[in-house]
């Protein structure tokens, strides 16, 4: 039951009655009548209790694009309810619109459509639905809560699938697919052909070439059917932020963009998300099923405010992965966390995988450094100069240990990561 504002003002009018008469019986019966309002509102508003609530629609939706609900209302009663009904969902759902009027006659159903614009990643539940049926004098209103389950996936937004095409084009032309028929210099035997100016000597096939007049070569194409393992540092390094976006996320781009690359070049491809425990894991999809797979993973996914334990990573990467492989492992070029953490074990890694780690730099920070407009602004360029300094460090070491380094700002991540996995492929290391 709920009395509304109408009732209030009613009451507050027939306390001025026992001023004009004054007795206790004025008083009295100014309460009845407002009681016998009550009672009659109730008895006479809709039967909300009988409603049954039906869910249909989306499930899942890439973040950044639209999604709708449709909330079907059943009244299996025997009175029409006419309510106010408000569908109700988390803020970062973007739920509109929040209320409406509906009128259900008896026996049958009413949908109310509900668009959502989620703001966030993850699963979005449906919290309640509340439904307030007012009586025909407006005094007070039977209301009622009840769950409607539903669930509506938010998957990651993955911009960076506008480069795929330009990607998948200096692909094909590594592996020979191309119209330009372009060899790659890979190390898997593809086919014979003539001898031309440039070839290098030491692909002629002296064999072929005895059976035949022509000087011929050999041309070969880059492996296929190797592995590549996707690494996610989903710890406190994780959390921050790059402009509007978390480092997660755009780390989570990052993959996506080199995991449907990797997949069209036959290499199979896994993902680990890790921080002190696995957070999520894709192995063994195929082709087809696994940037499905991989954004399925991704979305519930949310940085851990804990330090990421890089021995635990690394025991996880060294007992899964045994054939060698391309570890590509994307966190925060953190130089306190490196030293305590990673470092000591990369040797662990780079003696039986090929490492890439990819980070997501901050473009405020060279901005910072060649600002000087006033003293503030040189105190913040130095600042941004040092801290530029020590990760120029932290890269030049990690290059030492043999790793494949990645820095690149948020909109330039994913394709230099690209671009570092097809230069492998292009030098026969993968």
């Amino acid at each position: 039951m709920a009395l509304t504002g109408r009732l209030g003002l009613l009451a507050l009018l027939g306390c001025a009655l026992p001023i004009l008469l004054p007795s206790w019986w004025t008083l009295l019966a100014v309460w009845a009548v407002l009681a016998a309002g009550v009672a009659a509102d109730l008895a006479l508003a809709g039967n909300v209790r009988a409603l049954v609530f039906h869910r249909s629609g989306d499930t899942s939706v890439r973040l950044g694009e639209p999604a709708r609900v449709a909330l079907t209302v059943e009244n299996p009663g025997r009175r029409r309810v006419r309510a106010l009904l408000r569908d109700v969902w988390p803020p970062s759902a973007g739920a509109t619109p929040r209320t409406a009027r509906i009128d259900v006659p008896a026996g049958e159903r009413r949908r109310v459509d509900v668009a959502l614009a989620p703001t966030r990643r993850g699963d979005r539940h449906a919290v309640t639905v509340a439904v307030r049926s007012a009586g025909p004098l407006g005094l007070a209103a039977r209301q009622l809560s009840r769950e409607a389950p539903w669930r509506v996936r938010v998957l990651p937004a993955f911009p960076s699938r506008r480069h795929l095409p330009a990607k998948l084009s200096k692909l094909r032309e590594l592996t020979g697919n191309h119209v330009a028929m372009v060899r790659g210099q890979g190390t898997e035997f593809d086919s014979l052909r003539e001898y031309v100016d440039g070839d290098d000597v030491r692909s002629i096939d002296w064999r072929a070439t005895a059976r035949r007049a022509d000087v011929v070569v050999r041309t070969w194409r880059p492996e296929r059917d190797r592995r590549l393992y996707l690494v996610l540092d989903t710890g406190r390094t994780s959390a921050g932020r790059v402009g509007d976006v978390p480092r997660l996320d755009c780390s989570m781009d990052a993959a996506l963009l080199l995991g449907a690359l990797a997949s069209r070049a036959g290499d199979r491809v896994d993902l680990l998300a890790y921080d002190r425990r696995v957070r999520a894991r894709v192995e063994g999809a195929s082709r087809t099923d696994l940037l499905t797979a991989m954004v399925q993973a991704m979305a519930p996914l949310e940085p851990e405010l804990v330090e990421s334990d890089a021995a635990g990573m690394v025991s996880a990467l060294l007992s899964r992965v045994r054939q060698r492989s391309l570890v590509v492992l994307l966190t925060e070029l953190n130089e306190a966390a490196f030293e305590e953490g990673l470092l000591p074990l990369l040797p662990q890694l780079t003696a039986r995988h090929i490492v890439m780690i990819a980070s997501v730099a901050d473009p405020r920070v060279a901005e910072m450094a060649a600002s000087r407009g006033d003293l503030a602004a040189v105190y913040d360029a130095a600042a941004a100069e040092r801290a530029r300094a020590e990760r120029g460090r932290l890269v030049a070491e990690l290059r030492s240990y043999g790793v494949e380094v990645v820095d690149a700002p948020p909109d330039d991540l994913a394709p230099a990561l690209a671009d570092a996995y097809l230069a492998l492929k292009a030098a026969g290391r993968l």
